[in-house]
């Protein structure tokens, strides 16, 4: 088990070398293997990149193969990321997509749109704040020029997405992020 944690890239003696002991620990080879593959076709990451994320979160090789589809779906089509990007900050895959991702993308892309937000802010800063900051730095300051904005948000986090949150055109290529 050691050394397949080892494998995965996570050197003995580091902070995540107990969380690479716990992802591995019901994984054979062949299904680690098989994870890093799937890694490197859906996320489009070279083999260097996914050594990086999963260094960096190597609980995702326990993620469902249907989590980590709709994830990348998620954040490489309609957020626009970069699959090096995502790489970098493996943390996005401990996020709930439909409680935390989509609500965030869509308020930071509503105020990007409505041009309330500046367009190099990063979605990763969105998404890794507490909520109370999230409402503090992306809510609170915009309650003139976007009334609704509170509610709408509240409702894309209960998984119904407001019209006023609404892209005008279907999101079917990358957005800036």
């Amino acid at each position: 088990m050691v050394e397949r944690a080892e494998a995965v890239g996570v050197p003995r003696g580091t902070g995540m070398f107990r969380h690479a002991l716990l992802a591995v620990v019901f994984l054979s080879e062949e299904k680690i293997a098989a994870k890093v593959e799937f890694l490197k076709k859906t996320f489009r990451w070279s083999d260097s990149e996914v050594a990086i994320a999963v260094s960096m979160l190597p609980l995702m090789l326990k993620h469902s193969k249907d989590r980590l589809r709709r994830m990348s779906e998620f954040l490489i089509t309609q957020v626009g990321l970069e699959p090096e990007y995502i790489a970098q900050r493996p943390a996005l895959l401990t996020y709930s997509l439909e409680r935390c991702l989509m609500p965030r993308h869509y308020v930071v892309k509503f105020l990007k749109e409505n041009g309330l937000l500046e367009q190099d802010r990063s979605y990763y800063t969105a998404v890794q704040v507490s909520e109370n900051v999230f409402m503090e730095k992306f809510i609170r300051p915009y309650k003139e020029a976007a009334p609704s904005l509170a509610q709408d948000y509240a409702a894309a986090c209960r998984g119904e997405v407001p019209t006023s949150l609404r892209f005008q055109e279907p999101c079917t290529g990358p957005a800036s992020a």
